[in-house]
Order: C-alpha cells, then structure tokens, then sequence
C-alpha cells in the first residue's frame, strides 16, 4: 500500500515586490539583519508579460495587453501586505511555483482565483488534474469570466491596454517646468525597501540635474525625505535642497535630531566649535532697535541700554574684484593717491548698505542668534544672526535683490543660518534674474570727492558752491563727537565733515596727537553728547547748512534732522553752551532760549549751576555801552591768501624768541641729525628747514607719498611744503617753549562773495599789517576750531582802526552784530561803509550790492 503525497508545508511573509500578474518577490521577518526573500510564481496561471527596458543584451519588449493591468491589481491587492503560501513544485529552473492567501491563514483571499475571476489571466488547463477539485475550480472562474467578458475576455481593442512607454525625456527641465510644484500620481520605483516600493505616491518635480529628474516623493504617512533624515538613513545636501518649494526648514529639523541622537550614520558626529561656543551666549532670542549699519552685513542693535554688534548669518558682503593670484585688483579709474573707502569702491557695497539701511535703521528687529564665528586671523569673534522685520528675512531679501551671496560649507559643518535653504533659494532666484553681484553689466560707479582728510585747499574749492544754497540734503555717515559728524551729500559726491555752529560742546575720550597711541580723557558730559547725537543722526538722512569753513578743512554750519537743529537739541538737553558764533545767526534766539532752559532745569552741564544774582556793579557793567579794550604790541608774521586770518607774535617775546632760535641752531649744528633717519608722522613736533635753510619748530600737517611733508612753523604761523629729508627730530630741550605765533581774525567785518572782490581786499589787508608791529585788542575767544577774532590798530592809543579804514576803501563789508557794548563801534563802521557806498569805492562801483537788484549786475548778495 503506497503511502499518500505530504501536504505542503504553509509558510509566512511579507509581499516586497510585484514582478508581474504571476510573479513576486516575498521576504521574511528581519531578525538581527536584512530578511530573507524568495520569488514565487503562481501555478496553474499564465499573465501577460509587462514591458522591458533594452539592455545591452536583450531588445526592448512592449507589454502584453492587460499585462500592465494584471500587475497592478495584484500589487494593489498584495504589496506590504502579510501573507500565507504554500510552494507546490520547483521547476527544472529552479523557478517556484505555488499558492497565495491574504492574512494569516489559508481563509483569506485566493490571489490565483481573484485574477482567474477578473479575466486578467489565463488559466495553463494542460496541467489541469481532472481529480483536483481546487484546479477545477479555476476552470469554472476562466469559463465564467469568459462569459461575462471581463478584462482580457472583453470586446474593447486591445490597444487600450497597451502602455506607450518612454524610457528616457528628451526635455526635462521643459517636463520640471510645466510639473512644476503640481503633484502627479506616479509609481515610484526600487526606492527603500518596503517603505516605498510598489505604494501609491505623489510626486513634486522640482528641478533638474544633467538628465536626471529632481523632486519630492510624498508617501500617504508623509515626505519620506524626512523620514529618513529623521532615522539618521540620510543627510541634507545643499546643491539640490536649495530647489525644494515646501517643508525646507522641516527636513533641517530632522536632520538636527537624528544628529543630536547620534542615529545611525551620525554616530560619531560631534558639534564644531561655534556650536559649542554658544554657550557663552545668554540670550539667544531677543528684539531690538538698529542704530547702525557697518558694511554690507553688520548691524549695530540697541536692546535695552546697551549695543550689541551682530553679523547677518551665512551671507557674504560684495568684495573687491579679485585676481587670478587672489589679491585685490586695483581700480584703473581711481587715483593711487587716494585713500581706500571700500564702502565706495568696492562694486555693490554701497547698494547693500544703503538697501540694510533704509529698511532697518531706528526700527525694530527680532534677532535669532544661530552662531558664534570664534576669532581668527586677527579679526574679532562674530556673533552671526538671523535678523527678522515684520516677518522678513533681512538677509533673504538682501540675497534676493543680488547685493550679497551665500556662503557654502562642508557637508559635516553645522556652523550655517537657520534659514540657510532660504538664502540658497533666494540667489537661486537673484542668479535666475541676473540681478546686483549676478548682473552681466558693468556694476555701478562712486567717485567720491573725499573732503574729510585734512586737505584745506580741496575743500576751499566747495565752500562757495555750499555756502550758496540754502539746505542740503546729505546723509550722516559717522558721528565722531556731540557737535562734529562726517556727512556724505548724494547730490554732489562729496564727503565732508561738518562741526555744529553755534555751539562750544564737551569732548569725549579721543587719541592724543602725537605718536604712542595715548587716549586723551572725555570731558564731563561729552559721551553723552555724542551718544545723543548718535542717537538722532546716525546714518539718518538730514539737511545741512554751510556757514564757513575752519583752517583744517572742517565746515562749519547747522544740521537738521526732521525739522530739528541739532545745536537747539543739544543746548536745550544741557550738552552744548552757547558760543559767540550764534550771535548775529538766524537761530540765535532759539539757542539762547534753549540754554535759559537747560539752565532752569539744571540739565546736563548746567547740573550744578547756581544763577548769579546781580548786584549793583554788575547793573553798570551790564548796561554801560563802552567795550572793554586792553591792548597788546604784535607783529604780523604771516597772511591767509583766503580770508581774514594772520598770524602774530607778541613784540614782548622777540628778544626771548631770537636767544631760543640761536641756541636750538647751535645745537642742530654741534649735533646734526643723519639724513633720512627721521620718518616724520601727522602731529609730529619737529625741525624743519625753510628757504633759508636755517632750522625752524615745525608741526608735520601732512606726508605725500612722494616723500613731500606740509608742515606750520609754529613760531612765526607760516605753512610750506618739504622734503622729508630737510625735516628731522626736535632735541627735547626745544620742545617746551609754547608756540611763539598764534593765528587771529579780523573782527567785526567780512569778505564779500565775489571771488574778485575778494582778491582785492585780501590784497589791501595784506599791504596794511604785513610785516608791521600793530595793537590788537581781543574781541572774542575762539574754540574748537575756530581762532580769537581781534581788531587791529596801528598806534597804541587805539587810533588807526585797520577794519575801520578797509570800510572806508570800500574793500569790506560790517557784520551784523547785536551786543549793546558793539553797538557805538558797529555805528562807526556802518558810517564808514555807507560813505564807501555812497562814493561807489570798489565793491561798490556798481550801487548797492546788498539789495536784490544787484543780482542784474551778477553780483550775488
């Protein structure tokens, strides 16, 4: 009796991979590694063969009909899914073939029958056993499915079930753009193991690489991108997220977990040192208002009562064109002897200041600390930032308009902003729009006229040119102390620095002159004032108005910021007193009530002062009408060829004088110095040789590259330009003896405008105290720049008023001053002018040249 066939054996797994309407892939349970997997055929069916892609052996195959239809019934039914089978028989091949059931067991889904049923295979009946009652079956699901004409039994062509396949795009980046950001349902192929493979999909295209096709693949449990990089399966990379459209910041995020965890290919990841130095860093989230912008990517944030300087992060400012050897190439159209202002000459710098400036100077910003750059190569640590206005990235949109790019990393450095795909998405699109540092066009020009160097000629050249128009727009680039800023004017070009008028406000702590790099101390209240006008002016657009200049090339004049004069603003918060040079102003009224109040409120400057109370001889010398006079013998050593300044000396100190310049020239001439050891410096008191190659007190004013140097000879106020070599250092026994010359001006009188007037009275000023011993009486203190204003007499009872006999010439014209002790001699000089007038002397030959109808004879009031 023969023993009956044994059962086959009922196995479990998991559907991988449908191959086919036939054919799968299978795989078991993972047990400490990849599982295993077997193909398996089902038996007893033939399905319609799916197409095939050539390969260097083997044609391209087209598919079947209802080939594709049959695969995809069973993956739908089937793919991820547990199962139940059982192998029936190998083949000589080694091919398996068997039976399938959904679920645990064998009560599920026959996967043979439910494709027999739908027509989408065909029964193989010459293996049909006539005993089998489950192949019988079968037979019975073909005939049934025949007669209802299902799938491939039906009466529709068979060409609509034949797939056009495309194994290659001629065109992608065509195919990207009319796809783009439009999911489409797809099948993706051979992703990652079960999680992808075979599964309904949506598909972004993004962009383009060579020929390959770039996007996001959304799973129906999520973006599998970031579910990978959550695992630690995967990490970011920069050349081909920046073309990602949507959930950037969410696969930076996972990636930034699965680092922290140490998850799989991050597990012997460790953060870079500016991670580690954020530590240092107490608040790493905080709001603040800009005051200052420094280059193209700093910014100086006030938060509470103190500054913080910050950087924009992984953004890089315009730079210097650069050469092949990575030096800076110099600018042909730019003079040698210029100084370097990068802010100007370096392409685009100026835009991207101005654009940072306009868009966030006095408002109100929110700061994200994202890195600490750690100092190196001489330069300073650098807190770098993500910097936010009304819920604008600051450095995004300076990355968009072209003024900036993007800094690239390693691949392994997290030292980046945190909106860094951001920034690569907004260059794309700056680079897309050839737009600022990406533009094929040649960048923009700024020939600056740089006044602010201490060439007074250069800027006497400006001065009548500022002195005609009544207010000018210009912006403040830099304030320096309470009442001096350095203003740049668009219109003009030009950079000047300009001191307030009107007002004698306290220092703040500056550099000593001289070599040794010694700070001098501030002055009481002087940081304040300079705070106080940093606060209102800095990188403000204002309006100017030029008075005068002073002898180092300084304008002097008034500034408005919003209506409001600074010198008023200063005066009235008690950081600035009034000087004399508000008297006869247009705004000397507002200053002097200005300072009653700062006095009353006991402001700044006037914190301890006590109001005087006036007593019977103060009434006298308060109403008397007699200005006091004490005069002092002088000579007149040297003349301005530009306007009413002279240097004097006192006749007292000549014989003094002349015993000193005997034993210094002795002394040079026991001891000569060696030629060319001495390497003269700005501010440098020294020897110098004039004409008369006799040695002379100097004070260096200025060294050329030529080897040239302007220096003033202290003792007698004369400048002249040598060179290097006829300088050397000054003995210390000779450098104690204060300046023997001191410059003045001629009060009470002024120049008119015309350039050839001027001339003409300079000439007579000139030949009436050149050379000559005089009696001056000083008539005002000047400060800050500006000299003591005196009147001249050429005998010593007071006779021989110099001012008054140049009225007389008809060469001068008087001021306008108001102080009741002025008042008698102010009528002289009026009389003395309305008699030049009236005889039509000089700059009155052609009437009256202060009344508006002089402008028909081109005289300018």
């Amino acid at each position: 009796m023969s023993t009956p066939p044994q059962a086959p054996t009922l196995r479990r797994g998991v559907v991988k991979h449908v191959l086919s309407g036939d054919a799968l892939i299978i795989r078991g349970q993972p047990k400490g590694g990849p599982p295993p997997e077997k193909q398996l055929c089902l038996s007893n069916i033939t399905a319609p063969r799916v197409a095939r892609r050539a390969t260097a052996n083997m044609p391209e195959t087209k598919d079947e009909p209802w080939a594709w239809e049959a695969r995809e019934f069973l993956r739908k039914k089937c793919i991820g899914k547990e199962i139940v089978f059982t192998v029936e028989y190998t083949a000589p091949s080694g091919r398996e073939y068997g039976c399938i059931h959904l679920g645990s067991d064998t009560s599920g889904e026959n996967l043979t029958e439910s494709l027999i049923a739908n027509g989408l295979v065909e029964v193989r009946r010459s293996g049909i056993k006539s005993s089998d009652e489950s192949q019988q079956r079968l037979v019975q699901l073909e005939d049934s499915a025949k007669s209802s004409g299902l799938g491939k039994w039906g009466t529709e062509g068979v060409s609509q079930h034949i797939r056009d396949i495309k194994w290659s795009v001629e065109d992608p980046r065509k195919l990207v753009d009319s796809k783009h950001s439009k999911p489409i349902k797809a099948e993706a192929k051979y992703f990652v193991e079960s999680r992808l493979l075979q599964r309904d999909v949506e598909i972004i295209l993004e962009g383009v690489s060579n020929a390959n096709l770039l996007g996001t693949v959304l799973h129906p449990n999520g973006n599998i991108t970031e579910m990978l990089l959550k695992e630690g399966f995967a990490r970011c990379v920069d050349w081909s997220i920046g073309v990602v459209t949507q959930g950037v910041e969410k696969l930076r995020v996972a990636e930034k977990l699965a680092k922290e965890k140490r998850l799989r290919i991050w597990k012997d990841w460790t953060p870079s040192a500016s991670t580690l130095s954020m530590g240092s860093i107490t608040e790493k989230e905080y709001t603040g208002k800009v005051v200052e912008v420094t280059g193209a990517d700093g910014l100086v944030v006030k938060v509470g009562g103190e500054t913080r300087k910050i950087f924009l992060s992984s953004i890089r400012p315009p730079r210097a064109t650069q050469q092949a050897n990575g030096e800076a190439a110099a600018d042909p159209r730019r003079n040698i002897r210029e100084r370097s202002r990068p802010l100007y000459d370096v392409p685009y710098m100026f835009e991207a200041r101005e654009f940072l400036r306009k868009k966030l100077i006095g408002k109100r910003v929110s700061v994200k600390v994202d890195y600490v750059q750690p100092a190196a190569n001489n330069f300073p640590e650098k807190v770098c930032c993500t910097v936010n206005i009304s819920n604008s990235n600051v450095a995004e949109a300076l990355v968009s308009k072209g003024l900036a790019t993007v800094i690239r990393y390693r691949q392994d450095d997290d030292q980046r902003s945190s909106c860094y795909d951001s920034l690569l998405s907004a260059e794309a699109r700056a680079q897309k729009k050839l737009v600022g540092l990406h533009s094929n066009k040649e960048a923009p020009i700024h020939r600056i006229q740089d006044m602010t160097s201490g060439e007074s000629a250069k800027a006497k050249q400006f001065l009548p040119f500022l002195t005609r128009q009544n207010l000018v727009d210009a912006l403040v680039e830099f304030v320096a102390s309470g009442s001096r800023v350095r203003v740049y004017i668009p219109k003009e070009t030009c950079l000047l620095t300009l001191l307030l008028n009107g007002i004698q406000c306290p220092r703040g702590a500056r550099p000593a002159p001289g070599p040794g790099g010694a700070m001098l101390p501030a002055e009481p209240f002087g940081e304040e004032a300079t705070a106080h006008t940093r606060d209102m002016c800095m990188q403000r657009e204002v309006e100017i108005k030029v008075d005068s200049m002073d002898k180092a090339g300084n304008f002097i004049g008034w500034l408005f910021i919003d209506g409001v004069n600074m010198s008023v603003s200063l005066v009235e918060n008690g950081l600035a007193k009034l000087f004399y040079t508000a008297e006869g102003s247009p705004y000397q009224r507002q200053l002097e009530t200005a300072e009653a109040a700062a006095k009353q409120s006991k402001l700044g400057l006037w914190k301890s002062y006590v109001e005087e109370i006036k007593d019977a001889v103060q009434e006298t010398e308060d109403t008397q009408t007699e200005r006091h006079r004490k005069l002092e013998h002088i000579v007149v050593t040297d003349i301005s060829e530009t306007d009413l300044t002279f240097a004097a000396q006192k006749v007292e100190n000549g014989k003094k004088l002349e015993a000193f310049m005997a034993e210094m020239r002795a002394e040079m001439h026991t001891n000569p110095p060696l030629p060319g050891a001495y390497t003269p410096k700005k501010g440098d008191l020294c020897a110098a040789k004039f004409v008369d190659e006799l040695w002379y007190r100097a004070r260096v004013e200025k060294v050329d590259k030529d080897g040239k140097v302007t220096v003033l000879y202290v003792d007698f106020g004369n400048r002249d330009t040598v060179p290097v070599l006829k300088t050397a250092p000054l003995p210390g026994s000779f450098v104690s003896l204060p300046a023997q010359a001191k410059e003045y001006r001629l009060a009470f009188v002024q120049l008119a405008s015309d350039e050839d007037y001027i001339v003409d009275a300079l000439n007579e000023f000139y030949h009436s105290v050149s050379n000559k011993t005089l009696y001056m009486n000083v008539e005002s203190r000047g400060t800050a720049g500006v000299v003591d204003a005196v009147s001249l007499y050429l005998n010593e009872d007071g006779t021989g008023d110099v001012a008054l006999a140049l009225l007389e010439k008809g060469f001068l014209l008087v001021e306008s001053r108001r102080e009741r002790r002025l008042q008698k001699l102010m009528s002289e000089y009026r009389a003395a002018q309305n008699s030049a007038k009236k005889s039509r002397l000089n700059l009155w030959e052609y009437g009256d040249i202060t009344q508006d109808d002089a402008k028909e004879f081109g005289i300018a009031r």
